[in-house]
């Protein structure tokens, strides 16, 4: 299904601020919560379809992780957002899905939202969503759309204890989702790039229609990928930048490393832009150039039989005194000079490089 383009917020027209109302797609038929407490040695993994009754507040040393899957129940964002004392307004945009990514410092929780984007590689098509990000203290709060995300390296990583996540704390965490997410745009960048190198080929070779339907489709496409990381790049320079309690400066070379992966991502959609703007242009003149030669033979036949016709045209007339009318060799004569005559024509247009 065709992504818009154009923000559809008309649900929420009348509300009051921080009515919780669904504005997307229902992308998936029940909800789920994932939830993951960890530390450096132990850590425990459940998943529930409800929120449990009470809030829970996990020791000084572990690490929280709830990642909920499905925005279209209200009734449980707005549970999570009572027991662990979300704003109103946090809950309202979690559920409007086509938020500007953003950063919003909430001291004593910040906020977070970006889009991710996961490759089908059924399709080799673009699967996009809001992805929202809470951290607290030592917990960490992760809202999206569809039940296939690029976050299970990240569990995989807790799982089995690799890497610095489990020996480091929530703000590590929510680096490693944003990097997750950023790296998707490249594995996104790279299946884009092999189809732009596919049609370079093909307007070069054999411009037909459809080549001017896939440019279309991917110039959707990069609208889409800038509109999404573009504003990823403020967020990347607010995290490095925060003097938030809530992340520790050990985190800090990542952060800036996370910045400099965006910006490498934004250089290489500006080029693709470029290469798809030159695709376009090069596409209309091939097609142009395709009709002129067309055009140009055309009108060499045409040329070739103007005197032809004339010729014709004469001898057509039914005049009664028309002294060549009554010569033997009259046919053959003239066939032969309007054999000479488009000959003639044929030989000059070779020469003037025209044919």
């Amino acid at each position: 299904m065709k992504r818009s383009i154009i923000p559809r917020i008309s649900k929420k027209a009348g509300l009051p601020p921080g009515a919780l109302v669904f504005t997307g797609e229902k992308k998936t038929e029940n909800i789920r919560i994932q939830t993951f407490l960890y530390d450096t040695d132990t850590y425990k993994e459940t998943e529930m379809a409800t929120i449990p009754g009470d809030i829970f507040s996990p020791p000084a040393s572990q690490v929280y992780w709830m990642n909920i899957t499905g925005l279209h129940e209200t009734q449980t964002i707005e549970t999570i957002g009572n027991q662990y004392k979300i704003h109103p307004l946090v809950l309202e945009d979690i559920l409007h899905t086509e938020q500007r990514p953003k950063l919003e410092d909430l001291d004593s929780a910040i906020f977070l939202v970006v889009k991710m984007v996961a490759v089908l590689p059924e399709t080799l098509t673009l699967q996009w969503e809001q992805v929202s990000l809470i951290i607290q203290e030592n917990r960490v709060f992760s809202f999206q759309e569809y039940p296939r995300d690029v976050f299970d390296p990240i569990r995989k990583r807790i799982r089995e204890n690799r890497g610095r996540i489990r020996k480091c704390g929530a703000d590590y965490l929510v680096y490693a989702l944003l990097d997750a997410i950023i790296d998707e745009y490249y594995v996104a960048l790279e299946m884009l790039g092999e189809r732009l190198e596919e049609l370079e080929d093909r307007v070069i070779s054999d411009p037909d229609p459809e080549i001017s339907r896939q440019i279309y489709h991917l110039k959707r496409e990069m609208i889409i990928l800038r509109r999404s990381v573009w504003p990823l790049r403020d967020v990347t320079v607010a995290l490095e930048r925060t003097e938030s309690r809530l992340f520790q400066e050990d985190t800090t070379p990542f952060l800036r490393d996370l910045y400099d992966h965006t910006i490498q991502a934004i250089e290489t959609i500006e080029t693709y832009r470029d290469v798809l703007n030159g695709l376009r242009d090069t596409y209309l003149s091939s097609i142009s150039n395709r009709m002129n030669t067309v055009m140009q033979v055309l009108t060499i036949i045409a040329t070739i039989f103007i005197p032809l016709t004339f010729i014709a045209g004469i001898y057509g007339m039914n005049f009664e005194w028309m002294p060549e009318l009554k010569w033997k060799w009259a046919y053959p004569a003239i066939w032969l000079l309007m054999g000479t005559i488009a000959t003639g024509m044929m030989i000059y247009f070779k020469r003037k490089k025209w044919i």
